[in-house]
């Protein structure tokens, strides 16, 4: 079934299938008057197969990848717009290829926490996932249960979007996944969400629109100063090019640093400071990040799943492959300013987390944090510090999820999440508890888990080129610790707060969520080379071709 040819397409595109399927479903419901129930198990069942066969097509490309080669593996190529010269162009080097992989598995994972099933008769009362057809404005149903086919369609229709922006390689196709992905979480958030949804969702969407903009007049301006270059049908392009990898070999060859200047400026500077400002909004890095806390805190535990484990990693992904791959000039030109940021990113955020008393908060003010340490390692601009950079997207995308999930699990009983309201949770939940102790443990880093080495390695390549910044960004480790075992303390340790006595432990729709992730997590602690022999062949032919402006 999957080939070289044509496996990123079904990565890609199995869960837009799947949003089409619910979709008919949904009309189906309405002409045939089929029963609520039906449609709603036939949406989570198509959901459910759809992603799994997109996970699936994932493993598939990452088998089929070859580390050895060079260049860019699994290729689906054909002229798409001949008239603006817009390929359809998919394919993956070593850099994409993890990312694939960690889209799929977190998409799939995300899809499993969306379901009321597996949870048993007490785990789905207290949650309010039993759909008695009543709905009380005071105490609402749980998101799993509401509105079931358009929340699934539009889980699927994120799923796409977040699979072909890592597998793109025309500019215009992945500004188009990278569009598709806006209006579902959009949704996501603003319908399915807490208290202050629509805020939350507004907020998401004006920031990453204003990010897109930029990107948009980047991608214009990069077009119309490309050199023509040959199409997939054989036949030259009338001028200029989307292609990405065409353009990296004419950013190589300096093709952009004549440019005309734009408004007295270099035009490579501009166009890198506007491509990096619509990234950096993703990322998200200080001071454009306050989008991310209130998203997080008001989303749904699925979709706080995909966006700290999918779709911050996308900020950092296009700054590599936009930035570095084809304005390599301005990427030496900007490295110490993405130094600075990286470290106010891991500093600030990091003393922020010890003053927050919601759980939710608290985890979404650490990825923050973490992300500053692939800003650092990428500035660096060493083979450590890109392929710790590149490393730490994947290790964070599986720490993240791990610790959303587990805040809502916790919500689904306590419908709160306030630290200091918890104590001694230890004594009623130990198999929670323990989960939660290795998720906080990984994320600050302790060595045999999948954050140590990813954060070793930043340092260790940062350390030689900006050693101040290093030193800086090493207290960190120090505030993660206090954070972390600040909320330890207050939520498991002590005496049993007698509200929580009979709460049930993790159910199977919990584990099945769980544990993969702390496998994973365990399994790249001891054995970080199964990502880092993929990487960094990837890496080193980009670190060749960035030169001083």
């Amino acid at each position: 079934m999957f080939t070289p040819g044509n496996v990123l397409s079904w990565a890609t595109f199995f869960p837009v299938i799947g949003s089409a399927l619910i979709v008919v479903l949904l009309a189906a419901k309405f002409f045939l008057r089929l029963d609520k129930k039906l449609v709603d198990d036939g949406s989570r069942w198509i959901a459910l197969v759809t992603s799994a066969l997109s996970f699936a097509a994932a493993i598939a490309a990452w088998r089929m990848y070859d580390p050895s080669a060079t260049g860019v593996q699994l290729v689906q190529h054909f002229t798409w717009i001949r008239a603006f010269n817009i390929e359809f162009y998919f394919g993956v080097d070593g850099i994409s290829i993890s990312m694939v992989l960690l889209s799929g598995l977190i998409s799939f994972i995300a899809t499993i926490a969306s379901m009321p099933w597996w949870s048993g008769k007490k785990d789905a009362e207290m949650a309010g996932m039993v759909d008695d057809g009543h709905e009380d404005p005071h105490h609402p149903k749980h998101f799993s249960v509401r509105m079931v086919p358009g929340y699934m369609a539009m889980l699927l229709l994120l799923q796409t979007g977040m699979m072909g922006t890592f597998v793109a390689l025309d500019m215009f196709l992945f500004y188009v996944f990278w569009e598709i992905m806006l209006l579902p979480m959009y949704f996501l958030i603003g319908i399915w969400g807490g208290p202050r949804k629509e805020y939350a969702a507004i907020k998401f969407f004006l920031y990453t629109l204003a990010g897109s903009v930029l990107m948009l007049l980047a991608i214009i301006g990069i077009y119309y100063n490309s050199a023509p270059a040959q199409l997939a049908d054989g036949s030259w392009s009338s001028g200029h090019t989307f292609n990405l990898i065409e353009l990296a070999k004419q950013g190589a060859a300096g093709q952009f640093r004549n440019a005309a200047p734009i408004l007295g400026f270099s035009f490579a500077k501009i166009v890198f400071i506007g491509l990096f400002i619509g990234f950096a909004i993703k990322i998200p890095m200080f001071p454009f990040h306050t989008w991310l806390p209130d998203a997080h805190v008001e989303a749904p535990t699925p979709i706080s799943v995909i966006l700290a484990g999918v779709l911050l990693k996308m900020g950092i992904y296009g700054i590599l492959r936009f930035n570095y791959g084809i304005l390599p000039d301005a990427t030496a030109w900007a490295a110490g300013a993405i130094a600075v940021f990286g470290v106010i990113n891991i500093i600030y955020a990091a003393f922020v987390c010890l003053a927050q008393k919601d759980l939710k908060k608290l985890i979404a003010y650490s990825s923050v944090s973490h992300m500053g340490f692939s800003l650092l390692g990428m500035a660096a601009m060493t083979p450590q510090g890109i392929s710790g950079a590149v490393l730490n997207l994947f290790t964070h995308g599986i720490i993240s999820p791990m610790l959303f999930l587990i805040v809502g699990v916790i919500y689904d009983r306590a419908h709160h999440r306030e630290i200091e309201k918890f104590g001694g949770l230890a004594q009623e939940l130990p198999e929670y508890s323990a989960i939660m102790g290795l998720a906080f443990f990984a994320s600050l880093g302790l060595p045999g888990l999948a954050g140590f080495i990813s954060e070793f390695t930043v340092f260790s390549g940062a350390f030689p080129v900006f050693t101040t910044y290093t030193i800086i960004s090493a207290t960190s480790v120090v505030l993660t610790a206090a954070y972390y075992l600040w909320a330890i303390h207050r939520m498991f340790l002590g005496k049993l707060n007698p509200v929580y006595k009979g709460y049930p432990d993790l159910n199977w729709r919990e584990r099945m969520s769980l544990y993969p992730l702390a496998v994973i997590c365990i399994y790249l602690g001891f054995y970080p080379q199964a990502i880092l022999g993929v990487i960094n062949p990837a890496l080193h032919a980009l670190i060749q071709n960035i030169k001083p402006l």
